[in-house]
């Protein structure tokens, strides 16, 4: 609000040297700015009035406004007052005018490095509902009481504040802040977003299936599965997820558990399977996985007298050693003749295979063989869609777990034969359709 001269007012005697006079207002909520006429412009009209008081002194009000509303005063890290300063370091205020000391600040150390750039520039201080000058020392004392009382209100205020949310923590009320992922907030407390909620769900699901918070985010990334932003979510997400007792219908407060008023979104029996699994540490959890992996080629790996090759391994000097054998080396039958592979080493022939299946990913045509493929049951998935699923899969194989691994060679691989002289890898197009619809939808798979 600029208040306008009127003839009633005093003119500047000439011999008057000219103070410049800043007002500077503050509010710590902004409830209630809105209104034409709120509580900034009546701290704003008590200043100017007082600055037109002290005309005969030669006090004008600068034009600049200096008004923070929904600031706390606790910080002085508000654009107006900053603002302020700057002005102040700049020589354009000699006078700085609020209506009470603890719209400037509520804190005895921020006021006392107020005052400091204020004496280095020559600028005074004034509050018209507590008459005091900073340049006189029973001034400065006035202020430094004034202000212990200011910061001794603030720290009433704060204990007042954590006492009603400890409180209200423990009867399991939401006392806002960020809302978490599965929720929306009505009338104050939080409602389940089903949508969101399937996807919270999968997090922890995904999590007991892998053991693993890499190879979790691999597949909720495939899956599409977002934040509340729309943005992917990676590892740190995942594991905040994990950790949040709001899922499992729970308030946490400084260490204390307390049950909520919200619905739960995790079963209890899931999250306890998930807290299990993140009591050990990830280096164990990958070792364990490492130990309990499946042989790829299970199923699939046959020798020329069409009988299926039994996975097996041996250790030597702490090493273990991975063979697909003959069942009649197992079962110590006679071998026939050369025609029959005794034994072969799985990971030669396995990444013989994977080399196939990596090649076949690589192919266009075969890609846009498999988007035709996946339309029989999944006409809504166009080709950019199914093509970029499958591109996906190249780059982060050698990231994925045995375990998934051999469920995309099973989809894709028919059957392996394996003679003395060399093995028939017989791939499985057709299967790139499935797994097209499956990764296009949001599958598993990566």
């Amino acid at each position: 609000m600029t208040r306008r001269k009127t003839s009633a007012e005093p003119a500047m005697p000439a011999s008057v040297q000219k103070r410049r006079c800043a007002v500077y207002t503050r509010k710590s909520t902004d409830e209630g700015l809105e209104k034409e006429f709120n509580t900034l412009d009546a701290q704003r009209e008590s200043c100017e009035a007082y600055i037109a008081s002290q005309r005969a002194e030669g006090w004008v009000l600068v034009p600049h406004r200096y008004d923070d509303g929904g600031f706390s005063g606790g910080s002085l890290e508000r654009p107006a007052l900053q603002r302020l300063l700057r002005d102040i370091e700049s020589d354009q205020v000699d006078v700085i005018v609020v209506y009470k000391i603890d719209r400037l600040s509520r804190s005895l150390m921020d006021f006392a490095k107020l005052v400091e750039v204020m004496d280095a520039h020559g600028v005074t201080f004034v509050s018209v509902t507590q008459s005091f000058n900073t340049t006189t020392s029973m001034g400065r004392l006035t202020l430094n009481i004034l202000l212990s009382f200011a910061q001794f209100e603030r720290e009433v205020i704060g204990e007042r504040i954590r006492d009603k949310v400890a409180a209200s923590k423990a009867r399991g009320m939401w006392m806002g802040g960020k809302v978490p992922l599965g929720y929306e907030v009505a009338n104050r407390k939080l409602v389940v977003n089903d949508a969101e909620a399937k996807g919270v769900r999968q997090v922890f699901e995904c999590f007991t299936e892998t053991a693993s918070g890499t190879e979790t985010v691999q597949r909720l990334q495939a899956q599409r599965i977002t934040s509340k932003s729309g943005r992917l979510l990676n590892k740190g997400d995942v594991y905040k997820i994990l950790h949040l007792r709001t899922y499992v219908g729970e308030v946490e407060h400084k260490g204390r558990i307390y049950p909520g008023e919200h619905q739960a979104i995790v079963p209890r029996a899931l999250w306890n399977k998930v807290h299990a699994l993140l009591q050990t540490s990830p280096r164990a959890r990958v070792a364990q996985n490492r130990r309990h992996q499946t042989a790829l080629l299970k199923g699939l790996i046959f020798g020329l007298d069409g009988r299926a090759l039994s996975p097996t391994h041996s250790r030597k000097k702490g090493r273990m050693y991975r063979y697909y054998v003959a069942q009649r080396v197992l079962k110590e039958e006679p071998t026939g003749g050369d025609d029959i592979l005794r034994r072969i080493s799985a990971a030669q022939i396995e990444g013989a295979v994977i080399g196939q299946v990596r090649a076949l990913l690589r192919q266009p045509e075969i890609v846009a063989g498999g988007w035709l493929a996946a339309q029989q049951e999944a006409p809504d998935l166009s080709e950019e869609d199914a093509r970029d699923a499958l591109a996906r899969l190249d780059p982060l194989w050698e990231e994925l777990f045995p375990a998934e691994q051999q469920r995309i060679i099973h989809a894709l691989v028919d059957r392996v034969v394996v003679g003395p002289t060399g093995a028939d890898i017989r791939l499985r197009v057709e299967g790139l359709g499935s797994l097209a619809r499956d990764l296009g939808r949001g599958g598993r798979a990566a």
